[in-house]
């Protein structure tokens, strides 16, 4: 054996078991919406850090983990970004989008203002890393947009599975996170995310999942 290899086993579980925690889990996350109405309920930093810890086992290119994770609860710098943001996103909604994507936008009720991103406990900015800085040699990280997207569901899940509700916000363009944030030039914001608990008035848009069917071919 290699000397940097160790040994490797999952626990013994029966098919039987595998598909009674399988359904169970999908009925889980069936439950997981997009959440634009946040309640102002406290979640505590400690729940919060369980939940990127989590997502931080997620695989990546030569276990690089080219992602930084910027977890925001003060009021003023939530300000900030929704300020920024909202700035943007009337752009986007009055010149840059093309009615075709407002159109598709229509069911699920969004617009420019953004009042979440001050309401929900904790916002979550996830930078993706290209390249580091390593004894003044730059050093290219593998595959970071592919990891940072794997591990993004992780923590989504992660979330859900906490009890927590979550928001995958894309405000475009998002350098000023970036700059609010205080990170350097080698770090692209990739998505902003609200956690917190569902306001107790929340509501979310009626909409039905695309089946597996129309999403899987099995070759066999």
């Amino acid at each position: 054996m290699p000397a940097n290899m160790i040994p490797y086993s999952l626990p013994p579980r029966t098919a039987e078991w595998q598909v009674a925690r399988g359904r169970e889990l999908l009925t889980e996350m069936q439950q997981r919406r997009s959440c634009r109405y946040f309640s102002d309920r406290q979640v505590p930093r400690d729940v919060i850090e369980l939940a990127l810890d989590i997502a931080h086992t997620s695989p990546s290119g030569a276990n690089r983990k080219p992602w930084r994770f910027v977890a925001i609860d003060d009021p003023a710098i939530k300000r900030e970004i929704r300020l920024a943001a909202e700035e943007e996103e009337r752009r986007n909604y009055g010149q840059r989008f093309p009615d075709e994507w407002l159109k598709a936008l229509e069911p699920l009720g969004t617009g420019p203002e953004k009042p979440y991103l001050e309401i929900a406990p904790w916002l979550i900015v996830l930078l993706r890393v290209d390249w580091e800085l390593v004894d003044g040699e730059k050093r290219k990280n593998y595959y970071p947009i592919e990891s940072i997207g794997i591990m993004s569901g992780f923590l989504l899940m992660a979330c859900h599975q906490l009890g927590l509700a979550t928001l995958t916000h894309t405000p475009s363009p998002m350098k000023f996170l970036r700059e609010i944030c205080g990170r350097p030039e080698n770090e692209k914001p990739i998505l902003l995310i609200p956690v917190g608990y569902p306001a107790d008035d929340a509501i979310v848009p009626d909409v039905t999942k695309k089946p597996l069917s129309e999403a899987v071919q099995w070759n066999r």
